[in-house]
């Protein structure tokens, strides 16, 4: 047994007749553990990891042997490089993220074949059923910060805890929101069909239906979808315990297996026994169902062993949706902003809107690839908070940075030498193509800020920053509708391509600008910032792996 060893199994007598040198270094050393677990309890209140666990990890930190924090701090030295860390959980999470959209336009290529108004149906219901999905990506986001940074802090316990909550809260919200939308999905979708639907869609889509000619497919295709929607969200929260846990590949199989089963089980529907849309609908909720039950299967029996009760805690749950509300809040005011844009655009002209949409579809692609980094940052800052590796996160943070930027200026140049035929993918009229091209060009520009804003949502998720997060998408959207105000009045001065380019610079260009320089802010300014303190001891982090 070692020095340090012994001065911990001391009993208050034997120390009090220590000499009075040995003395001093037995106070020193539980000043220093102390220290440890002062330093460890100094994050952010809006860290989602909770003080009990943290206080238990350091509580080991000061128990170990120097021998021992020699050994931890060699294992931390054989971990893979950053670059490796960041492309072993980008990579399939990219692959995840493309094989859902993928598969859906294959899906809904199946349903154009039906007709038109089936068409028309189906995407009149599915702006409902997208702004409920995207809208609850909280439900990954938060939890993976959560889960990486329990699993950081060595509590794997708690880790798979908060996975539980988690899946209970998405089990709760999907019920509830499938239960309300059950009741009032069809007046809604009449509202919207009459309303903005009418304005935003009807370049794009041809609308040739009346309201009442594609009201009964587009209710029917919603009301055949509800039974998947808290499966849907069930393995949103799974997928972000996993993630967590730094176990991309699961969601990836997961994904790529669902995809392929939701193509062949719809076409099967649609066509084998003539459902026609519905079959779509219920197929998509079957294999919703089954993606669920299966990654709930797989974090289940860990969590079991691990000791975790599978019952729900109202407590949990209550801390989970405490935890993701600011994201909640977050993705409101970011839709908002790209609503706001879009009616912006109708001002325009049909094929102005046209060409506005062009743009926006082609600048989806490589945001693909800007989420996957993202989320890979989530889990890594995450990993890195949980530890209290202060060190490697100022590492990785500076490592994100650059990989944000370079990311950009990359996916920026290719976008601009492939603006001339880019809009023909999206679009076969001539005077809209030549329309989206400068457009395309003022949007490449702008992709380096873009990237950078992208990386640090993740770094600022990860960090447990959703409050902060929250208030900078507010003040981001608050800046934008001035700007698109003024934009309305300037539009009769403007020709249709010169204003197609310049509101694409202000939704492109100036908000995701603001969006990166808020979310610098917080990450590296803010008198609050938990990223990287004042104070750079590393005392904790030595033996924080």
């Amino acid at each position: 047994m070692d020095s340090a060893d012994q001065r911990k199994d001391m009993s208050q007598s034997q120390i009090e007749g220590l000499p009075e040198s040995q003395l001093a270094i037995h106070n020193q050393a539980a000043s220093t553990a102390q220290e440890c677990r002062e330093q460890a309890l100094s994050t952010d209140k809006s860290t989602s990891v909770d003080k009990p666990a943290l206080t238990d990890a350091s509580e080991d930190i000061s128990r170990t042997s120097p021998a021992k924090r020699d050994e931890s701090a060699q294992t931390h030295s054989k971990q893979p490089g950053l670059t490796r860390q960041i492309l072993s959980l980008a990579i399939p999470t990219l692959g995840a993220t493309i094989a859902q959209p993928l598969f859906l336009t294959i899906d809904s290529a199946m349903v154009g074949h039906l007709g038109a108004e089936k068409i028309a149906g189906m995407s009149l219901a599915m702006i409902v059923i997208n702004t409920v999905y995207g809208m609850s990506i909280f439900l990954a986001y938060s939890t993976t910060a959560e889960t990486a940074q329990a699993m950081g802090a060595g509590n794997e316990r708690r880790a798979r805890e908060l996975g539980v909550h988690a899946m209970w809260l998405a089990a709760i919200i999907g019920i509830t929101l499938a239960g309300v939308l059950a009741l009032i999905g069809t007046p809604l979708l009449r509202a919207l069909v009459t309303g903005l639907v009418a304005i935003f869609t009807k370049p794009l889509l041809v609308w040739t239906q009346t309201p009442e000619e594609i009201m009964p497919y587009a209710s029917s295709f919603l009301h055949a979808s509800l039974p998947g929607l808290a499966a849907s969200l069930i393995t949103m929260a799974a997928t972000g315990v996993l993630r967590g846990m730094k176990d991309t590949t699961t969601p990836l199989i997961a994904a790529g297996v669902g995809a392929l089963l939701n193509v062949g089980l719809n076409a099967f529907l649609i066509y084998g026994i003539n459902l026609g849309i519905d079959g779509r609908g219920i197929g998509t909720s079957i294999v919703s169902t089954i993606m669920a039950i299966s990654l709930v299967a797989i974090l289940a029996r860990p969590a079991r062993a691990a000791g975790v009760s599978l019952r729900p805690s109202l407590t949990g749950i209550r801390q989970s949706a405490r935890v993701g509300g600011p994201l909640l809040a977050r993705s409101v005011a970011i839709r908002l902003a790209f609503l706001t844009s879009i009616w912006s655009a109708t001002t325009i002209s049909v094929n102005g809107l046209a060409a506005y949409q062009v743009v926006m579809s082609a600048w989806q692609i490589p945001l693909f690839l800007l989420d996957s980094l993202a989320i890979a940052s989530q889990t890594l800052v995450g990993f890195a908070i949980g530890s209290g590796d202060r060190s490697q996160l100022r590492t990785l943070l500076r490592t994100l940075s650059w990989w944000g930027i370079g990311a950009g200026v990359i996916i920026g140049a290719l976008t601009a030498s492939l603006s001339p035929w880019i809009p023909s993918f999206f679009v076969s009229e001539a005077v809209v193509r030549h329309m989206a091209i400068p457009a395309v060009i003022v949007n490449a520009v702008f992709f380096p800020a873009q990237s950078h804003a992208f990386l640090l949502d993740g770094v600022l998720i990860g960090a447990g920053r959703g409050a902060s997060l929250a208030k900078a998408a507010f003040l981001n959207l608050a800046i934008l509708l001035p700007a698109l105000w003024g934009f309305t009045l300037l539009r009769p001065y403007l020709s249709e391509t010169a204003a197609v380019a310049v509101l694409i610079g202000l939704v492109t260009g100036l908000y995701m600008v603001t969006r990166a320089i808020t979310n610098s802010w917080i990450t590296w300014f803010s008198p609050r910032n938990v990223l990287i303190p004042r104070n750079d001891s590393l005392a904790p982090s030595q033996a924080a792996v």
